[in-house]
């Protein structure tokens, strides 16, 4: 499913226009990251949870050379599924 195909989900299903769904949507997506790029986690109960992950620094081996290589240590966005979520699927 692409953005617009999101979007135009959430207007049929909200009542919305797909304008004012597309806003939504993407002040959701603004607020998730913003709240991320503070360390913060975002939270909801039965569905899962958006959090940040530092990941280490490691030495890796590019495939078509065979050199080791150095790769830095980074933050990760990581997403946690809820047991509501897992549930649905199954």
């Amino acid at each position: 499913m692409t953005k617009q195909e999101f979007i135009q989900k959430v207007a049929s299903k909200s009542g919305l226009s797909n304008r004012d769904a597309g806003k939504a949507v993407d002040a959701f997506l603004e607020s998730v990251t913003d709240a991320l790029k503070a360390g913060d986690s975002v939270n909801f109960t039965g569905f899962g949870k958006f959090s940040a992950a530092a990941r280490a620094a490691r030495m890796g081996v590019n495939p078509r050379t065979g050199e080791r290589v150095h790769i830095a240590a980074t933050t990760v966005p990581k997403f946690s599924a809820g047991s509501q979520l897992k549930a649905a699927l199954k």
